[in-house]
């Protein structure tokens, strides 16, 4: 693969802000086609499709955010030199081309195009159909951009492709793919899995937990719980379990004040037959899969659990392994807990919100990796990279 020089891939973002701050009624237009052509029968994926004058800014800022940022390619990760004369040096390199495969939002076109071209990768953007017309729109301003700069518009391309077809470039894809990124919820993952030749990356999946142990400040709790709950249901890092320890004092009472607060903010709860026997209005989870269910809705579980090494246990069997929170005054408790969770972020007192590239200070991100290969959480610029050795000899032969 080409390897760009900075200067010329800092030009063709600079080229993108321009276009895009220029273009940003007709990208605004085009997104009112889509929203128009929507069935709002899926809130959160309503939410993620929405484009306005405020979120072309955002898109803006995030070019700008990455075009600020150090290449990541070619930066030296180690160098030695052996006793036979061989110095070998690694260093950080493109994947090649990355696919990213996503439902709705378009901001993604614009956030998954810039870090991957920004770390020298070309990019098959796979947007859901939902968003046909605003990601067309935004493709044609990457193409204008790259053309700006003398570049070929390979390097950032839509694919508009049903689900056979997609299956079928899974399958046998015309041209070498490196890496592929599902975006979305399980059964595009599975589906991803299913299917592809070369290395998937998982990321999307939410079906986050809090635990509440007895030590935990309960006016805390009720605060982080309402913001990782509602604050954005559509995110994959929202909140859709709560376990409460039964030590806690006043067990009973705060749990119908728990249910009550939530209500009274528009959640419907599900609960386990411990909190119905306290909770006794609330429909009783008879199916063990809703635990592993990531709910993108107003909508909430909780459990009661005896104790720290229970809530663990539960987490790691349903979790997604996406984002975790413990409500502790104990400090012990929190690092246990902390190291024992399975999740790509774990937190101690604070929201799940959190796990997200900007909020991270990590920057513009792809995606929130749960895998534990090559990388784990926010997927930023410096992630899109993998390594490769270089060897330097002097006409060395191995014995």
């Amino acid at each position: 693969m080409k390897i760009l020089d900075t200067e010329i891939k800092n030009n063709v973002l600079k080229s993108m802000i321009s276009i895009l701050d220029k273009d940003r009624n007709k990208i605004v237009e085009a997104n009112k086609k889509d929203l128009d052509l929507f069935k709002k029968d899926d809130q959160a994926l309503y939410d993620r499709l929405v484009v306005t004058d405020k979120k072309v800014d955002d898109m803006i800022a995030s070019v700008k955010e990455v075009m600020g940022q150090e290449d990541p390619v070619g930066k030296l990760k180690s160098n030695r030199t052996l006793e036979n004369g061989l110095e070998i040096k690694n260093k950080t390199a493109p994947f090649g081309t990355i696919m990213i495969i996503y439902e709705s939002r378009p901001d993604v076109t614009i956030e998954a195009a810039v870090l991957a071209f920004k770390a020298n990768n070309k990019i098959l953007l796979k947007g859901g159909k939902e968003a046909y017309h605003s990601n067309k729109v935004l493709e044609a301003c990457w193409h204008r951009a790259l053309e700006e700069n003398g570049l070929d518009t390979d390097w950032i391309r839509l694919l508009i492709m049903d689900r056979k077809q997609t299956q079928a470039f899974l399958k046998n894809p015309p041209e070498k793919l490196d890496l592929i990124v599902p975006r979305g919820g399980e059964r595009l993952i599975a589906f991803v899995k299913e299917h592809a030749q070369c290395a998937v990356l998982v990321s999307g999946r939410g079906n986050n937990f809090l635990y509440v142990d007895a030590t935990a400040d309960w006016k805390k709790s009720l605060n982080v719980i309402l913001n990782a709950k509602t604050q954005k249901i559509s995110a994959c890092n929202a909140l859709d379990k709560i376990l409460i320890d039964s030590a806690i004092p006043d067990y009973p009472e705060k749990l119908k004040e728990l249910d009550t607060f939530l209500t009274k903010n528009g959640v419907s709860i599900l609960v386990d037959e411990k909190t119905g026997s306290v909770l006794g209005e609330r429909s009783i989870i008879t199916d063990e899969s809703v635990w592993k269910e990531e709910f993108l809705a107003m909508k909430c579980c909780i459990g009661t659990v005896d104790g720290l090494e229970d809530a663990i246990e539960k987490i790691n069997t349903y979790s997604g392994g996406h984002s975790t929170s413990i409500m502790t005054s104990d400090k012990d408790a929190a690092v246990k807990f902390m190291e024992q969770v399975d999740s790509a972020a774990v937190y101690h007192n604070a929201s799940t919100r959190f796990t997200d590239g900007g909020a991270m200070g990590v920057g513009a991100e792809l995606a929130i990796s749960t895998d534990k290969l090559h990388h784990r959480g926010p997927l930023g610029l410096e992630q899109l990279v993998t390594n490769k050795y270089y060897v330097y000899g002097d006409g060395q032969v191995r014995v």
